[in-house]
């Protein structure tokens, strides 16, 4: 079998030091990240742009966990990756839709 890919290591890894579980992880790297791309490339919040980005590392790294369970030979189950997806994008989905539907985030 071969051994744990670099994107399950550093989950792992996380897991296990940082003390959070890996749904508050999904969480919390999503919201550094939407708002790390906010700040980088001076895009607003109400942008689509860093929910965008946001989207496509998630959808990577749910495609990396898919080719790890094949690879490994492991039950796939999507209702995981759906599960993952979901506590992703919540936040960062919701900032966008209250900064272009309310004025919360007016200066």
């Amino acid at each position: 079998m071969p051994p744990p890919s670099a994107l399950q290591a550093v989950k792992l890894w996380l897991v296990n030091h940082v003390g959070l579980a890996k749904d508050a992880l999904h969480i919390y790297v999503a919201l550094g990240l939407f708002l790390a791309v906010c700040l980088a490339f001076r895009w607003p919040v109400q942008s689509w742009r860093p929910w965008l980005v946001v989207l496509a590392v998630a959808l990577a790294g749910e495609a990396g966990d898919l080719r790890d369970s094949m690879a490994h030979r492991a039950p796939i189950n999507l209702s995981a990756n759906w599960h993952d997806l979901w506590n992703t994008m919540f936040w960062p989905s919701a900032i966008v839709l209250l900064a272009r539907l309310t004025r919360l985030f007016e200066r």
